[in-house]
């Protein structure tokens, strides 16, 4: 990574000729991959950059509890996790277009990750995600067993209906 300082901009070329320009004007990038938001539309700013107050919150975590966090440094962060997220996501969007899938899906973004040099965040990222599958599948499983549980209990509440219906109920004595 290289970092040159001209007139308040830095840039960051990235692996892939990827390069990332921070300034007072904010954010801008260009790539051999063409990840770049025109390739999609035109997009809006609020669509685009995740809210001020999520990143101002997640922000604050880290933090002792009595730091103040600036405007300035708020926006400055929502720029950069939104241009990262774009950035990772558009690795992974072109490997699923290589592949013919149109669903962008965790492993493409770990895979992604990895291929961009943050291993540091994609084999972490891989484990959240191997236990988040099992955490929902035993939750798929357990809503299962309770429809079926759910569903034979209304079941037998019919046919007792039914039996009850035909006089079946002895308790007249």
């Amino acid at each position: 990574m290289s970092d040159n300082i001209v007139s308040s901009t830095q840039t960051f070329n990235i692996k892939y000729n990827n390069t990332i320009t921070f300034s007072s004007s904010g954010i801008s990038s260009s790539s051999s991959h063409h990840h770049n938001h025109q390739d999609y539309g035109v997009i809006k700013e609020q669509d685009r950059l995740l809210p001020i107050a999520n990143v101002g919150r997640i922000m604050k975590q880290i933090l002792p509890t009595n730091a103040k966090i600036s405007k300035e440094a708020k926006e400055t962060m929502q720029e950069c996790v939104s241009e990262f997220i774009s950035f990772v996501t558009g690795e992974a969007s072109d490997k699923c277009h290589k592949e013919k899938r149109k669903t962008v899906n965790g492993d493409d973004i770990c895979w992604a990750l990895a291929t961009l040099g943050f291993d540091d965040y994609a084999e972490p990222l891989k484990r959240y995600l191997h236990k988040f599958r099992e955490l929902e599948c035993e939750k798929a499983n357990n809503q299962n067993h309770n429809k079926v549980i759910n569903t034979t209990n209304r079941n037998n509440n019919n046919l007792i209906e039914k039996y009850n219906s035909y006089g079946g109920d002895d308790d007249e004595d």
